[in-house]
């Protein structure tokens, strides 16, 4: 019997240094119910490996750096994968890969979509609650009244996904025999700094306007706090969600915005989470001519948004059709 405990140990030891992005948290011992005439058996639970978010698949940095996530309170929460410049670059990729297929589809088939986002959500309530007490510090009433309003801002995307068209386009009138129409289109791919401050209201509010509409996303999640950008990205990995229309970056943002904001295939980019680096961010980015949504000053995330996070991110395109006899 001690042999074989001496053995369990050291099978845990070698998986933590194989895993170095593993959650440091002090591995719980569960009492499991034994067979029948057995007795009681400990056994370690599994540790959560925290990885990036890229092309619908979740692998660790390629420099297989991690970096520590503490609490509110300054207890280690966890290690989530630090990216690099590399994991980046292959971000932008497979958003550029996934633009076509995504921004092709029906605006009715994204809005049903980014619903089951929100079904996905309300699954995992607890898992949500969790990691937003944990990063905010907040009591476990105040987490899930967020949780509840991130889940309820993806429904409001959701249902503008077929009628921003309507709202922001239409037929103009001109002087001739001809019609004239405006047609709404994304932009391409997005880079998104996720708010410092609101790590899952922030973090949907940024990015659920910007796939709503047929972008994809590269995701910056917020520095301190990303578990709930890792918890959420698990849900769209199973929310039918294409592969590469969303990519989470978790690590440094003064390493990562820079790289991104002077990428040549990156089309545009939302400084929400930029903080003292915008105006550097926004002068990198006018070299590529990307459209920039500059941060707002202390920003309300739990206002209604309407359209100020949607039609910055569109092109309008005009179509002149000569009227038939």
């Amino acid at each position: 019997m001690a042999e074989k405990k001496a053995g369990e140990n050291r099978s845990g030891k070698a998986a933590e240094q194989d895993a170095p992005a593993a959650s440091a948290r002090p591995a719980r011992t569960r009492r499991e119910r034994p067979a029948p005439g057995g007795t009681p058996r400990e056994r370690v639970a599994v540790r959560k490996t925290h990885k990036l978010y890229i092309g619908g698949a979740f692998p660790r940095s390629e420099s297989g750096r991690s970096y520590s996530v503490a609490s509110a309170d300054g207890a280690h929460l966890a290690n989530a994968a630090l990216a690099s410049r590399k994991d980046a670059r292959d971000a932008v990729a497979a958003a550029r890969k996934a633009f076509g297929g995504w921004s092709g589809r029906t605006a009715y088939n994204r809005g049903q979509i980014l619903y089951r986002v929100a079904e996905m959500m309300e699954g995992r309530r607890a898992q949500f609650a969790a990691e937003v007490a944990a990063a905010r510090g907040a009591r476990r009433p105040e987490a899930e009244e967020e949780v509840s309003a991130a889940i309820d801002r993806w429904v409001y995307y959701a249902g503008w996904t077929d009628k921003v068209a309507q709202v922001v386009g239409g037929a103009n009138p001109v002087s001739g025999p001809y019609h004239n129409h405006s047609v709404p289109e994304p932009t391409g791919v997005v880079a998104v700094l996720a708010p410092q401050d609101a790590p899952l209201l922030g973090l949907v509010s940024v990015l659920a306007p910007v796939i709503a509409t047929g972008n994809t996303a590269v995701l910056v999640a917020a520095e301190r706090a990303p578990l709930p950008a890792v918890a959420l990205a698990e849900a769209l990995a199973t929310s039918d969600l294409p592969g590469g229309v969303v990519n989470l970056l978790t690590g440094r943002t003064a390493e990562l915005a820079p790289h991104l904001a002077a990428h040549a295939d990156v089309n545009a980019l939302d400084l929400a989470g930029a903080g003292d680096l915008a105006a550097e961010l926004e002068a990198a980015a006018a070299d590529t001519l990307k459209r920039v949504l500059r941060p707002r000053q202390a920003p309300d995330w739990s206002a209604d948004p309407g359209l100020s996070r949607i039609t910055p991110f569109l092109e309008t395109k005009t179509v002149w059709h000569p009227v038939g006899l």
